[in-house]
């Protein structure tokens, strides 16, 4: 059942429940009386509410409501009319409960018009009946003051219904944003997982095109294509992989694991670009050095990276990746030689602020990759650090915890 639906529902449940003993005792007092009339009209009025009770048991929702409505406007009309017991304010009452439950403006309309034509024949044509006399005037103000007592409830109720609504609405809205924001992250992984192999691709083709491979090369040119295209294709994967995760958020799910292997794959992903720019890459890390965090998010951390530092490096250059620990946490850092960064800059790098800039090859990217950096890191309990210095250089260092067996190794 639909939200709104559901409070709906709650309503006339809340309006029926203590309609039951209500009546149930005015007919043992009617009867005690002599108005044994009055007193089955009570007994009847009881029924119907236990009948609307056993209707919402049985998820008959709609009939319950007519039901509801039509057999109490026609009690409340009779016994208004005949016994002046203040019954015509009940029926206010199931005005109101009608406009709550019902959107479609022509059923409002005609129950509304229903119950108004009741209400004035009971006000403006009061008449006695020999078989029923009239409930004294202290039972008339008990029923006028219960009547609208169950307004005040029902539009109580109601305006709660619309606060509980509003609520329900604001925290879609939440998570609405929440998965912007992570497709904006699924973007930027995209783009920097799968830009570099179709540049390369790209230069391949295009030097087959021009015939600029020799025929003997061509062999060693298809093991790069093949290559590159098996790195394609694990990219795709992760980033599959990377969607499904991201169907409740994206969220960090830490695990120990070895450094020194995916420190070596992510250069695997960048072995092209690293040759074409003549780059020296010198590493340094421990064999036995583990982390504890998610190895994708830290996956991804490296790449932008590295990507970052061999975009403004220059051809012939050095790049530093080192590792090592930092008390409780283990230090991780890339290190070029090239361009590097004046301090405004280095100030707006994990901003929307900031504006992207060439490499010394003419590269570009998209400024979300730093970003997205931070909040991995974030995620996993770690920070981030910068230094750089213009035409000398740029450090990036991530701070993350370090692994279990690296811990027993230290003690």
């Amino acid at each position: 059942m639909p939200f709104i639906e559901s409070r709906r529902t709650k309503l006339l449940n809340l309006l029926s429940i203590p309609c039951i003993p209500f009546m149930l005792f005015f007919a043992v007092l009617n009867c005690s009386q002599g108005r044994y009339l009055l007193a089955v009209f009570n007994l009847l009025t009881s029924s119907i509410n236990v009948f609307v009770l056993w209707l919402h048991w049985k998820q008959r929702y709609l009939s319950a409501r007519m039901v509801a409505i039509l057999c109490s406007v026609a009690i409340y009309t009779v016994t208004g009319l005949f016994f002046h017991n203040g019954a015509e304010y009940f029926l206010l009452n199931i005005l109101i409960s009608c406009l709550l439950v019902y959107d479609n403006k022509w059923l409002n309309a005609g129950l509304g018009l229903l119950i108004i034509s009741a209400f004035l024949l009971i006000v403006l044509m009061p008449q006695h009946w020999y078989l029923a006399e009239p409930v004294p005037r202290v039972r008339v103000w008990a029923n006028i003051a219960t009547s609208l007592v169950f307004i005040i409830v029902a539009l109580s109720f109601f305006k709660h219904i619309q606060s509980d609504y509003q609520a329900e609405i604001e925290k879609q809205r939440e998570a609405l944003a929440t998965m912007n924001k992570d497709k904006e992250k699924l973007f930027s992984i995209v783009a920097h997982d799968i830009r570099s192999p179709l540049a390369t691709l790209e230069i391949l083709l295009d030097m087959f095109r021009k015939g600029e491979y020799p025929e003997d090369e061509m062999e060693d040119a298809a093991a790069i294509l093949h290559k590159k295209i098996s790195q394609l294709g694990g990219s795709l994967d992760n980033v599959l992989r990377w969607s499904s995760r991201s169907m409740k958020g994206i969220q960090a799910q830490p695990v120990n694991f070895y450094l020194g292997p995916l420190a070596t794959e992510v250069l695997y992903f960048f072995e092209m670009t690293i040759q074409q720019k003549g780059i020296t890459v010198e590493t340094s890390i421990p064999d036995d050095l583990m982390l504890y965090a998610d190895k994708d998010q830290v996956s991804v951390i490296l790449r932008n990276f590295l990507s970052n530092a061999l975009k403004f490096s220059y051809a012939g250059g050095v790049i530093e990746l080192k590792a090592q620990m930092a008390g409780a946490q283990v230090g991780i850092s890339i290190t070029d030689h090239g361009t590097g960064m004046p301090p405004t800059q280095v100030l707006n790098l994990f901003s929307y602020n900031q504006s992207p800039g060439y490499g010394t090859s003419g590269e570009r990217g998209t400024g979300l990759g730093l970003i997205l950096c931070k909040e991995f890191a974030q995620q996993n309990n770690g920070t981030i650090t910068v230094e750089s210095n213009v035409d000398k250089g740029t450090r990036f260092t991530v701070y993350l915890p370090v692994g279990l067996s690296a811990v027993r190794g230290v003690e």
